[in-house]
Parts: C-alpha cells; sequence; structure tokens
C-alpha cells in the first residue's frame, strides 16, 4: 500500500523552484514588457506586437518531440537527456534575459521585441522539459503535490516578474530592475544541478527518424478531433473565446499610463489584487461547473466575462480613480479566473483519452492563438479608435464566440463528467 506522500520531499522544493523558473519570463515578456515600452514612449503599433512575442508558447508542441528524440547539445548531454535540454534551454534563457535587460526600446524599440521573443521561445523550450522532468521523477501518489509546488513557484514567480519588477524599476531603472529578474533566472539551472536524471530518461536516444517520429504523433489526434461532429464550430470557438480579454490585456500598461496612474498603482492592480481575484474567480467557476454541469457553467461564465470588460470603458472615463482601477482589476480578473475553470473543463472533455496529453496541448495552444497573432493589431486598433472606442470593441469581440458557444450547446453539447468537473 502506498505510504502518505511526505511534504519534506526535497523533490517537492526542487520542482517548486522549477515552477518559479517557469513563471518568471512569462510576465517579462508580457505585462512588464508593455509597461517598460510605454515609459519608454514607443507607438502604440510597437506596443501592441508584443501579443505575437508569446507565440513560441502556443506552438512549443511542435519542437516538443524533437527535444523528446534527441540527445542534448554537447556538453550537456553529460547531465542526462532530461537535465541535460532543461539546463541547455536554461543557460539560453539566461543569455536571452540579460541581452533584453540591456537593451533601449527608446532608440531600438524592435530589437527590444526581437529579444523578449527570443526570451519567450527559450522559456516554452524549458517548459517542455520541466513538464517532462515532473511526470518522470513523481510517483503517482506524489503527483498531485508536485503540481500544487509547480503552480505555488510560478504564481510567486508571476507576482515578482509583474508588479515586482515595475516597483524597483521606481528604485533601480528600468535596466537594474531588469537585470535583477535575469540574476533569478539562475534559480532553474541551481535546481537543476541539484536534481536526479530521471530513470525514464536517462537513456539517450540518437536523432534518427525524428521527422517521421513527430508527424506520427501528431496526425492522428489531429485527424481525430477534426473527424468528431461539428468540429470548425469547436475549433472557432476556441480560438475566438478569449480574443477580447487578450486584445485588452496588451494595451492594458499603454492605457494605465494615459490615464496619470503611476507605476505603484499599476503594480497593485496587475499584482495581487488580480492575482487574488484570479484564483477566487478560478475556485468559484470550479464550483458552477460542479454544481451546474459544462455546459451552463460555460455559458453563464462567459457571459460574465463578456459583460465585465465593459469596466475598462468605466475606467477610461474615470481617468486617475484608483478605486476605479482596483475595482476594473478585480472584476476583469474575477471573470477571468471564473470563466477559466468551465473553459479548461471543457476542452478536458473534448480529449479522446487514446489521444489526452497531445490533443490538450493542442486544444490549449490553439485557444491563445487569435492572441498571439491577431493581437499584434491592438496598437493600430487603440490608436486608431481611442481608449474608450478600442474598449467598447474589446467586449464586442466576444460576441462570435458566444453566438458559437449558443450554437455548439444545442446542437453539440459537451459530455457532462460530474468527477472529473469537481
Amino acid at each position: 500500500m502506498d505510504r502518505a506522500p511526505r511534504l519534506a520531499d526535497p523533490r517537492l522544493a526542487l520542482i517548486t523552484l522549477l515552477g518559479f523558473a517557469s513563471g518568471l519570463p512569462l510576465l517579462l515578456t508580457a505585462f512588464t514588457l508593455g509597461q517598460w515600452l510605454t515609459e519608454s514612449r514607443v507607438p502604440l503599433a510597437l506596443i501592441g506586437l508584443t501579443a505575437n512575442v508569446g507565440i513560441a508558447y502556443s506552438l512549443k508542441f511542435l519542437w516538443a518531440p524533437l527535444m523528446d528524440a534527441a540527445s542534448p547539445p554537447p556538453p550537456f548531454g553529460r547531465l542526462g537527456r532530461r537535465r541535460g535540454w532543461l539546463f541547455a534551454t536554461q543557460a539560453a534563457l539566461l543569455a536571452a534575459a540579460v541581452a533584453l535587460a540591456l537593451s533601449n526600446p527608446a532608440r531600438a524599440a524592435l530589437a527590444t521585441i526581437a529579444l523578449a521573443a527570443l526570451v519567450a521561445f527559450c522559456s516554452a523550450s524549458q517548459d517542455i522539459m520541466i513538464d517532462a522532468w515532473r511526470i518522470e521523477t513523481f510517483p503517482p501518489r506524489l503527483q498531485g503535490a508536485a503540481m500544487a509546488g509547480y503552480v505555488w513557484g510560478y504564481r510567486v514567480a508571476m507576482l515578482v516578474s509583474g508588479s515586482g519588477a515595475i516597483a524597483l524599476a521606481s528604485f533601480w531603472g528600468w535596466h537594474g530592475s531588469l537585470l535583477a529578474m535575469a540574476a533569478l533566472t539562475l534559480l532553474g539551472p541551481a535546481a537543476t544541478l541539484l536534481a536526479a536524471e530521471p530513470h525514464a530518461g536517462a537513456r539517450l536516444r540518437p536523432l534518427r527518424g525524428w521527422r517521421r517520429e513527430v508527424a506520427q504523433a501528431l496526425r492522428a489526434p489531429l485527424a481525430d478531433m477534426l473527424a468528431r461532429p461539428g468540429a470548425p464550430a469547436i475549433l472557432g470557438f476556441i480560438v475566438l473565446f478569449r480574443l477580447g480579454e487578450a486584445m485588452a490585456g496588451t494595451m492594458l500598461p499603454p492605457f494605465y499610463h494615459a490615464l496619470g496612474f503611476d507605476r505603484a498603482a499599476v503594480a497593485l492592480a496587475a499584482g495581487p489584487v488580480s492575482l487574488a481575484a484570479t484564483l477566487a474567480g478560478a475556485a468559484l467557476g470550479g464550483l458552477l461547473v460542479a454544481r451546474l454541469g459544462v455546459a451552463r457553467a460555460l455559458l453563464l461564465t462567459g457571459a460574465v466575462q463578456t459583460v465585465s470588460m465593459a469596466m475598462y470603458v468605466v475606467l477610461a472615463y474615470a481617468a486617475g480613480s484608483h478605486a476605479t482601477l482596483i475595482a476594473t482589476a478585480v472584476i476583469e480578473s474575477g471573470a477571468g479566473g471564473l470563466s477559466d475553470a468551465a473553459f479548461l473543463t471543457y476542452l478536458s472533455g473534448l480529449c479522446n483519452p487514446a489521444f489526452t496529453a497531445t490533443q490538450y496541448a493542442l486544444l490549449s495552444s490553439l485557444a491563445a492563438l487569435a492572441w498571439r497573432t491577431l493581437g499584434g493589431l491592438s496598437g493600430v486598433l487603440a490608436a486608431t479608435l481611442g481608449w474608450k472606442g478600442y474598449f467598447t470593441l474589446t467586449a464586442f469581440a466576444a460576441l462570435p464566440a458566444m453566438g458559437l458557444m449558443l450554437y455548439l450547446l444545442r446542437r453539440h453539447p459537451p459530455a457532462e463528467q460530474p468527477a472529473a468537473a469537481g
């Protein structure tokens, strides 16, 4: 009989550190980057391109099979297959983060954005190996504890690289703040060196026939997904569901700046306040899924998220009001967490048990595709429409997804899985 999980297991501390290493670059290449570009007086059209920076997170499933099949480059192979690739990507991430910190967006904004994209690519590659190490290292009885440690590390890192980095810039300047964030990426390699190579990843395989392996690994899950009834509407809904929210998020740093909010106010709204509201919303969303079922919870939470986008228009009319800023952050982040619980449960229910991992990776990547591509036009739209018009558009951007949702729930309702939903 399995023993109870031991929270003193040193591997749990390591996965928490690796979770921190995974979460740290995320806001550095998103909200924090947008705040830096805004204060450097970069045009809105270029700030909008920051939505495209993180496309590597959506496409990492394309090169994950390559990293799984190939030996790490020398001399990293001495650490083993998982640790070797992990340390190699972490070394590249450190170099990219330092280069980003030393760049000057006021003089070469495109170079700064390109370096941020490189940071995101290295970070996405690191995530591939962290997930592999976690799954292969922990026995089933410790997988839940390991995931909890990872999520805590991830969330703390997002606070540090988001509101923490913005607040630190007031004392050390942007270069000093971002160099401090780059220094914190060293926690990742330290954890990798302290970790043991998982038994399943110990044997290195030569890189032969990887193109065929990748094609086979993607073909069957994709064919299965496209063959199901209502596949075009399902995929369209997934792509469009978060479009309005993503368009709004990309433009928040210049929006807050234009309304006269200083770094301290932005750091508070984007950090602890948003995180607490998101976690509370996710908890309530999980309860709604369990009580109402996936279909009704998805419809209700999607409607709440759509309506919550109007808070940005309200904020545009209340420039400089800190109370309205906090209320907007609470309502919009809470609504986002609420809808995420139902949406992610819906994605999980779409997966065929024979292809769960691959199909979920594909669907979750597809969910961010509109943000990572069409989101790049957000700066042009904001400059053309003005803030009130732009955020009105982001609220209406959710309507096509809501229409597809109604169609799907009527014609192709999701299978209810009470155990999974709970």
